[in-house]
C-alpha cells in the first residue's frame, strides 16, 4: 500500500484490520513518510493500528515533530509500548531531541531499566560516539564453541540491532576480538571462537566526535564499529545506518552555514516563516554591517570616480570574481578538512598552491579582459591604462581570493570554530573591500587622478 489517498480513505472509513495488514507489508521508512503526510489525528490512528514491535521501527524514522506530536497524544501504555521497542540509541536520539516535558513524560512511563540507561547515554558530550552508540549487540567468550556461539546468536538475537558481527570480550568487558557470521559459517561447529576470531580491531571510545566516527567507517569500509569507555571496556557499538545520518546531519549543517544560515535540522516545509527568518537573520545583519567598509572605501574614492567614471563599471566584475574565486578555493579546503585530509599545519602548503593557482587563473583572466577593454572602448593611451589597472587588480583579486579562501577555513579549524562558518559570505567580503583598495589605488597612481 503506497497510495496515501488509499491509506486516508481506509482510516476515513475505519477500516482498521485492513488498514494494518496492508500497512505492515510496507517497509517502515515508506509507512513513517505517510505518517509525515497525514494530520495529527489520522497519524495517531495509523500509528495505533502497527504491531507493537513494527510500530517502533516507524517511529524511529519520523521527524521529530511528528515524534512529538504523537507522543502528546498516545496513552501511558502506548508511549510504554513505544519506549520499551526502540533501540537504545534510537530511544536516546528521540529524548534529546525533546524539550523536556515530553522527555520527562516519556521516561517516566519507562521501566526503571530503560531510564537508567538512557540517562547514562545522555551523560556523554554532545555529538559524540557515546550519544550515538546502542548497546544491543552479541559478545561472544573466547573459550565458546562455534556451536556454542549460534546459540547464543539464536536465544538474543531476536532483540539485538545486528547480529552480522560478534564481539568477544572477557569477563570484565575488555574488547578481545571480533568475528562475523561468515566466519562462523564457515568454520566447523566444535572450532573454538578464540582461534577463529580477528584482533585487529578498528575501535573509538564514548567522546570521539561524531564526525571522526564517520571518517573510521569511510577509511576501512565498516558495516559497524565497537566503542569502549575510558578504561578500554566494550560499551555499544555504533551501525553504518546510523553514521550515515550523521553524514546528512553534518552535511546540511555545513552547506546551511556556508550559505550564511543558522543551522536548523527541521525540513524546510515543517519549519515555520519566523524561524526560517531567525536563522537567517543573524548573518544578514553582520553581513550588511560588513559590507558598509565598502560603501566606505568607494566614498573615500570618490574624486577618482568623478574623474574617470569608467572606473565604476568594472567594479562589480572585480567584485564578483573575488567572491567566486575565494568561494571556489574555500570549498575544496573545507571539503579536504572533513575528509582529514588538510591539517591547519598545512597553512604553509595551502598558501603557496594557492598563489600559484591564483597566478594561473588570474594570469588568464586578466589577459582576457584586458584584451575586452582594448577592444571594445578604443585603442588609444587612456584606455590602455585603465585597461592595465583593471586587468592587474583583477590579478590582484584572484590571488589575494585564492589565499583568503585557502587559509580563512585552517584558521576557523585551529581555532576550533566550524570552518564552513569561514565560506563565501565572509570571504567575499573581505576580499571585496582589499581588491576596491587595489584597484583605486593603482588608479590614482596610474591616472593620476
Amino acid at each position: 500500500m503506497n497510495n496515501h489517498d488509499e491509506l486516508e480513505k481506509l482510516i476515513d472509513e475505519k477500516q482498521f484490520q485492513l488498514l494494518r495488514s496492508g500497512v505492515t507489508e510496507v517497509n517502515s521508512a515508506d509507512v513513517a513518510a505517510m505518517i509525515e503526510k497525514l494530520s495529527a489525528e489520522k497519524a495517531v490512528l495509523l500509528f495505533r493500528v502497527l504491531p507493537k514491535d513494527y510500530a517502533a521501527e516507524v517511529f524511529a524514522d519520523l521527524y521529530s515533530d511528528t515524534q512529538k506530536s504523537l507522543i502528546e497524544r498516545l496513552s501511558d501504555a502506548e508511549i510504554f509500548d513505544v519506549i520499551e521497542e526502540l533501540f537504545l540509541d534510537d530511544a536516546v536520539d528521540f529524548i534529546e531531541e525533546m524539550p523536556a516535558t515530553i522527555a520527562n513524560k516519556v521516561l517516566n512511563r519507562a521501566t526503571k531499566e530503560t531510564r537508567e540507561r538512557i540517562n547514562r547515554f545522555l551523560k556523554y558530550p554532545e555529538n559524540s560516539a557515546g550519544t550515538k552508540m546502542t548497546v544491543e549487540y552479541i559478545n561472544l567468550k573466547k573459550d565458546m564453541t562455534v556451536a556454542e556461539a549460534f546459540d547464543r546468536i539464536r536465544n538474543v538475537g531476536s532483540t539485538i540491532e545486528t547480529i552480522y558481527t560478534c564481539y568477544v570480550t572477557d569477563s570484565m568487558r575488555m574488547l578481545k576480538g571480533v568475528v562475523t557470521v561468515k566466519d562462523l559459517l564457515l568454520s566447523n561447529l566444535e572450532q573454538v571462537i578464540g582461534d577463529i576470531m580477528d584482533t585487529n580491531l578498528i575501535i573509538t571510545h564514548t567522546d570521539t566526535d561524531q564526525e571522526e566516527v564517520a571518517r573510521l567507517f569511510e577509511k576501512y569500509d565498516l558495516l559497524n564499529i565497537p566503542v569502549t569507555d575510558s578504561e578500554n571496556r566494550l560499551v555499544g557499538i555504533i551501525t553504518v545506518d546510523d553514521v550515515i545520518d550523521v553524514v546528512q546531519e553534518e552535511a546540511t549543517e555545513d552547506f546551511q552555514i556556508m550559505a550564511a544560515m543558522t543551522p536548523s535540522d527541521k525540513p524546510y516545509l515543517k519549519t515555520n516563516v519566523a524561524r526560517l527568518a531567525k536563522n537567517r537573520i543573524t548573518w544578514l545583519i553582520f553581513l550588511m554591517v560588513a559590507a558598509m567598509i565598502t560603501g566606505g572605501i568607494l566614498e573615500t574614492f570618490e574624486e577618482a570616480i568623478a574623474a574617470v567614471p569608467l572606473l565604476v563599471v568594472f567594479i562589480p566584475m572585480l567584485m564578483d570574481t573575488g567572491g567566486n574565486s575565494g568561494a571556489q578555493s574555500s570549498t575544496m579546503i573545507i571539503r579536504g578538512i572533513a575528509l582529514d585530509e588538510i591539517k591547519p599545519r598545512d597553512i604553509i602548503k595551502i598558501i603557496w598552491k594557492e598563489t600559484r593557482v591564483g597566478l594561473l587563473v588570474g594570469g588568464i583572466l586578466s589577459g582576457i579582459n584586458f584584451l575586452r577593454i582594448w577592444l571594445t572602448y578604443g585603442s588609444n593611451t587612456d584606455v590602455f591604462r585603465v585597461a592595465f589597472v583593471v586587468s592587474s587588480t583583477l590579478l590582484f583579486t584572484v590571488i589575494l581570493a585564492n589565499v583568503v579562501g585557502g587559509i580563512l577555513p585552517l584558521i576557523a579549524k585551529k581555532c576550533k570554530i566550524d570552518p564552513a562558518v569561514m565560506a563565501a559570505p565572509l570571504i567575499t567580503t573581505v576580499v571585496d573591500a582589499s581588491s576596491l583598495l587595489v584597484f583605486f589605488t593603482i588608479a590614482k597612481i596610474l591616472l593620476k587622478i
